[in-house]
């Protein structure tokens, strides 16, 4: 899905838009400019895990929406991505995967659709009539039929606009009435600016959007090839994670170091809030569901998005330690 565009403040200490044979570092792209999906890669970057494990991690931003890509073709080891994003790829590409989801970094999905408390907007139905800032991809619009026709609405009535906005509150005030986000970030900026907020959970709204949005993921040849290091990379990720879970506060200030133009209590109160959300109620950090990630992929099947119903297929969890 799109995303904000923004520039990391650290050092790019990799081309990603077209590199040579790399030298061993581990290259790790993110999906979006540093926040709190990202803080535990930042916890254990910071605290030396990696560099305990022997490995020379970098941490970088490609350009927009092209993680997937670069990790696919294999201009980075691993990139943050999303279940929703990766099901077309696996799906052209039958058995040869270019990409594997290792490791949940949130266990459940925590993106929906938010309005303005004066919309009136309370549930999918209402949407109808209302303008909706949308990414204009397939799944963004299946869902959006998918929601507001199983609560009876008409989806025909909603007028989809393209989603241009780099703040979705100022993007309600004047444009649009409703609105995707992410709540960790979006949702939490609402709270902390004091905008009072509808919102509609679309992981407990229906389980087969339960979805797992973002993920890891490890170009899949590189990973086999790779299999201790991966598990090196998950075991250090694994303890940044946990260490976000028992202490977001200082999670948080980390974060801010190697993203200081943040807002400080935006990021520290979105850090409150994913703490006991990255695990939730997994066996361990990062366990992929097969079932829930199979009935995503059924439902896009279903819905037209995908050219063959790949279940479970794109992820494992035999990495994670």
């Amino acid at each position: 899905m799109k995303k904000l565009e923004g520039i990391l403040l650290f050092a790019v200490l990799l081309c990603v838009t077209g590199c040579g044979k790399n030298d061993g570092t581990i290259r790790v792209l993110l999906d979006w400019t540093p926040n709190t999906n990202h803080t535990g890669l930042f916890v254990a970057l910071d605290k030396g895990w990696f560099a305990d494990a022997g490995l020379n991690v970098t941490i970088t931003q490609p350009p927009e929406d092209e993680a997937l890509v670069l990790v696919a073709s294999g201009k980075a080891e691993f990139g943050i991505t999303f279940q929703e994003s990766m099901g077309p790829a696996i799906a052209r590409e039958r058995d040869a995967l270019p990409v594997t989801a290792v490791a949940a970094i949130i266990s459940h999905n925590t993106s929906g659709i938010m309005s303005l408390k004066t919309s009136g907007i309370l549930r999918p139905s209402d949407l109808a009539g209302k303008r909706f800032a949308s990414w204009e991809t397939p799944v963004v619009t299946a869902v959006m039929r998918y929601i507001v026709e199983k609560d009876g609405g008409s989806f025909n009535t909603v007028n989809m606009i393209p989603n241009n906005a780099t703040d979705a509150i100022s993007a309600l005030q004047t444009d649009v009435d409703a609105i995707w986000i992410y709540y960790a970030w979006d949702g939490i900026t609402a709270v902390v600016s004091g905008v009072d907020i509808n919102y509609i959970d679309l992981g407990t709204y229906d389980s087969r959007l339960d979805f797992y949005t973002p993920v890891l993921a490890a170009n899949t040849k590189w990973a086999a090839n790779n299999s201790d290091k991966v598990k090196k990379f998950l075991a250090a990720a694994d303890k940044g994670y946990s260490f976000a879970i028992e202490n977001p506060q200082e999670a948080a200030e980390i974060l801010l170091r190697y993203a200081p133009e943040l807002d400080r209590n935006l990021v520290i109160q979105s850090q409150e809030y994913l703490a006991p959300r990255y695990q939730a109620d997994a066996k361990r950090w990062g366990e992929i569901d097969p079932q829930r990630w199979d009935g995503f992929y059924t439902w896009m099947y279903e819905q037209g998005l995908l050219e063959i119903n790949i279940g479970s297929g794109g992820f494992t969890n035999e990495y994670l330690p």
